[in-house]
């Protein structure tokens, strides 16, 4: 794969079912009802794109107030902050191809567009170190991490 940043687009209705399916396959312990990413979609369609096999999904938030896992926004703060990166989703075969990255690289650049100097995320899984990779560090979160279970980590990087 040349470059992993060209198979991503932006995410359409019509790639709500497929998304949810990859988000069942990838974290089955972590279930969210199909409205929340209709939700996402329909507030903020710049922060939400889909590769073959994996998504990611983003949205302005306050820094420090991640939404609770499964929770409808209503609307996005008006005084949000930071770009807050709800869930990249890649199938296992899919992992390891730098899809990732550039997903990242696509979000980072959605902040910037936006005048958001930070990005935020719920590291589970154990996906903290990966990352750290991208310079992204703990951070005290005032709500919502305690739904993502006890090893939830709530982390912060510049953009």
């Amino acid at each position: 794969m040349s470059d992993p940043a060209a198979t991503w687009r932006p995410m359409a209705q019509a790639d709500l079912p497929g998304v949810e399916r990859i988000g069942e396959a990838v974290h089955a312990d972590f279930p969210e009802r199909p409205d929340i990413f209709a939700e996402r979609l329909a507030l903020f369609a710049e922060g939400c794109w889909v590769t073959a096999g994996g998504y990611a999904v983003a949205h302005p938030i306050r820094l420090g107030a991640p939404p609770a896992l499964d929770t409808l926004l209503g609307a996005l703060a008006a005084d949000a902050d930071t770009l807050h990166v709800h869930d990249v989703a890649l199938l296992p075969a899919l992992q390891g191809r730098g899809l990732g990255r550039a997903a990242l690289g696509l979000l980072r650049g959605v902040a910037a567009r936006h005048g958001l100097a930070r990005m935020s995320l719920v590291a589970v899984h154990g996906s903290g170190p990966y990352w750290a990779r991208f310079g992204f560090a703990d951070a005290p979160a005032a709500e919502g991490l305690a739904s993502y279970g006890a090893d939830a980590r709530y982390m912060v990087a510049k953009t």
